[in-house]
Order: structure tokens, then sequence, then C-alpha cells
């Protein structure tokens, strides 16, 4: 506060009136404000995009962030085993977990996806001395996500050579077999992200992969990114590759998200074979890599929720995507009602599950379209980013559209109030 009005009393200062005490006050408070912004905040989110990257993805549950407050509010036994009284693992904490959760064998985890990624491609494709070997991958996997995250610039880094096989649009298992020599040490398969083919295509299913590295003695890695545990098919979207699909076509080590299609913190995830992961554990740059007891207890409790029956409805990515088109209309329409000098109407809007995850499979849903008196869009979406919270809303057409699907059902009285006071 006290830098914010020494600049305050600055500019003052450099006017040729000086201002009222009150005016050179409301200026600093004004600054502060504005700093305040420039920090971490939580907003509410009303693009309609559930998994939003640069909003944080997936929202936590609650017993995840009570979680994080009972074991990072203090002491914890991160690194501590209280049978023993003595050193422990962190990393045997979310072990029985996951295997609980994914039929996998062995687990591991660090800080983000592409961290995973890294630390297999590090484990695996290095010879006995750490010369890089060679990592087959499918042409049509070598993909660009966001914040331009390159596959085979992650390649490189990991100091693997990379080997591609097939065309733009057709790959086929003789590919592979053909691409195979002494200094082969990966088998990669990933997953798309946003980026689809269609029309005149082939890929190479997990089991088959998995299959042929198995008879050619070379481990299968798989890039799942999305990191579904269930058929997504219940909420009527297309089916998504799940983690236990992988782990029953053979696939020796599978790296996913926590805070995607899962719906908990960021995290990256390791399953696979017990030996495959074992080789992975015992890499230096683990350390580098690892997590800390916030990640691990907030995946810890997300990973219950899913195993408990009834449990998958307390995440809240999951409770945005059962919602129904009908219960978000009457939301919307009692949120209409309750603002009444605002020009809004209900209507059935598009939106996405994000986070890379089924791009092309649109979720109907529910929008307030609020046409502001004046000042046009671009000013009524700059009001309310500048509300307490903020609110990220999109213009559709002459309207500002708010998908009420992304906004929790208990924050309507907050969305209510930002509208009245963005008018």
């Amino acid at each position: 506060m006290k830098t914010h009005l020494v600049a305050a009393l600055d500019a003052a200062r450099a006017l040729p009136a000086t201002p009222a005490p009150d005016a050179i006050l409301a200026e600093a408070l004004r600054r502060l404000a504005g700093e305040a912004q420039r920090g971490l905040v939580g907003v509410l989110n009303g693009t309609g995009i559930l998994l939003h990257t640069n909003l944080g993805r997936a929202p936590l549950a609650a017993a995840a962030l009570d979680a994080i407050a009972t074991t990072a509010g203090g002491a914890s036994n991160v690194e501590y085993d209280l049978a023993a009284g003595a050193r422990g693992s962190r990393y045997d904490r979310l072990g029985a977990l996951l295997r609980a959760a994914t039929g996998a064998q062995d687990a591991l985890v660090v800080n983000n996806g592409a961290a995973a990624v890294l630390l297999a491609l590090d484990t695996l494709a290095r010879g006995p001395g750490g010369e890089p070997r060679e990592v087959i991958v499918a042409r049509n996997q070598l993909i660009e996500i966001g914040g331009g995250f390159r596959l085979p610039d992650v390649l490189a880094r990991s100091g693997a050579r990379l080997v591609e096989v097939g065309t733009t649009n057709k790959v086929r298992i003789d590919d592979y077999a053909r691409a195979l020599s002494p200094r082969t040490a990966l088998l990669l398969r990933a997953h798309p992200s946003n980026f689809r083919l269609a029309g005149f295509t082939s890929e190479v299913g997990g089991a088959e992969l998995a299959a042929l590295g198995a008879r050619a003695g070379v481990p299968v890695l798989e890039d799942l990114g999305s990191g579904a545990l269930h058929d997504l098919r219940e909420y009527g979207l297309p089916r998504e590759r799940t983690v236990q699909d992988a782990v029953a076509d053979g696939i020796d080590l599978i790296a996913f998200s926590g805070d995607k299609l899962l719906g908990g913190p960021q995290a990256g995830i390791l399953v696979g074979r017990t030996a495959a992961v074992a080789r992975v554990r015992t890499n230096p740059l683990l350390r580098a890599l690892r997590v800390g007891a916030p990640t691990i207890a907030a995946l810890g409790a997300t990973l219950r929720l899913h195993l408990e029956p009834g449990g998958r409805e307390r995440v809240p990515l999951y409770r945005m995507l059962a919602a129904s088109p009908e219960a978000l209309r009457a939301r919307a329409e009692a949120l209409r009602a309750r603002l009444p000098g605002l020009d809004l109407r209900v209507v059935a809007v598009e939106g996405y599950v994000g986070g890379g995850t089924l791009p092309l499979a649109p979720l109907p849903s529910i929008a307030l379209a609020w046409r502001p008196a004046g000042g046009g869009l671009d000013a009524a979406l700059g009001r309310l980013r500048a509300g307490t919270p903020p609110l990220i809303a999109r213009a559709e057409g002459d309207a500002v559209a708010i998908d009420v699907r992304t906004i929790p059902p208990e924050r309507d009285g907050d969305l209510a109030a930002l509208l009245e006071a963005a008018q």
C-alpha cells in the first residue's frame, strides 16, 4: 500500500493543480486494485469451456481442497514412514490408489503431463551408457499443442532420435515393423490433442503396437494426455480412450495429466508395468520433477472420489458434464428474473470439454445473452473482468454470452451481482 501511495503522490505532484487528499487516496486504491488483479485471483468461468487451460483447467473437488488444507497447513508425512519412524517415499502415497483406479501394476506422479513424457523418454530412450537411441512414432502424431509445446522438440530434448513412420493420413503396423533396428529403444503412441484427421485415414491400435513391442523386445510408451477413467458416452459425448483401455492393451508405460478428465490438480501421471515404472523411478531427473504435499493430497482425494460409489458426482468436472440442458435453462431463467433492469435473453449455445479433449464434440448448453445498454461488447467484457470476482465471458453476435454450465450453481448470486454492477 505504501508503494502505491507514494506513486499516487508523485503523480499528484506532476499535475498543474494539487488534487484533494481524498482524490490522492482514491488513486492509490485504484493502483492497489490494479496490482491485485495482476496476481493470481479466482475468477468465474462463463466461457463454456470446462477445462479451460488459461483458467486453470479442472476445478478441484471440495474433498481435494480439504485434503490440501489438512496436510499443507502444517507438517505432513510427505516423506516420512509413520510405521517405521523413518524416512519414507512420497511416491508411495498414491501408488495403491492409482493401481486400483487404472488396473496398472505400478504408478508414479510428477509435476505435469509434459514432465511425465520427458521423464519417460529420458529413461527409456537412452542406451546403457546414456547414448541416445531411436524412438519410432507415427508421422500423424507429431503434433503441437498449446503454448508451442511440440512433441518432436520434447523428443529432441530427451536426447532421443526420432524415427517417423507412415504418412500424414495412413499408418500401418508394418510401418513400425520395418523401422525396427538394433538402435530402437522405444515405440511411442501419442494422443492427438486438438488435432484430428478425417477421411481416408488409418492408424495402429494400442494392442497391435503393444504386441509388436513384445515380439521385438521394445517397450511401448503411450502419451494418453486426457486421463479419462470413465466412458464419456454417459454424458452424451463420444467415447474417449481410457487409461484402463491402454493398460488392458498391454502398453508398458502410459502418461496422462491429472487436471484434465481426471478432474484433479496439475500433475503428470505414469502408470504401467512394474519393470518400466521401476526404471523411471531410478532416473535422477525425477527429483527435479517431483510433486509436493498439496498435489499429493489433492490427487489422492480426487482418486478416492473416482473409486467411491457415487463419488464421481462430487468432482466438479463431472458435475458440469452431468448438468442437463433443462436444469441449466432453469438456472438461467431464474437469473434473468432477478435482473429485470438488464437486457437478458436465455439462449442455447455450444460449449466444449477443452484441455485438448474431444475438440470436435460440442456440448449443448445454455447461456445468458446480455446486450449492454452502451459502450459496446468489448467495454462490457472489460467491466465484467474488472469485477470482484472477475467474470470471463465471450462476445457472441450482438451480446455478451455467459455459459452457465461452467459457473457453479452456488455462485449464481455472485454472477447476478457482477451483471448488475457492470450494466
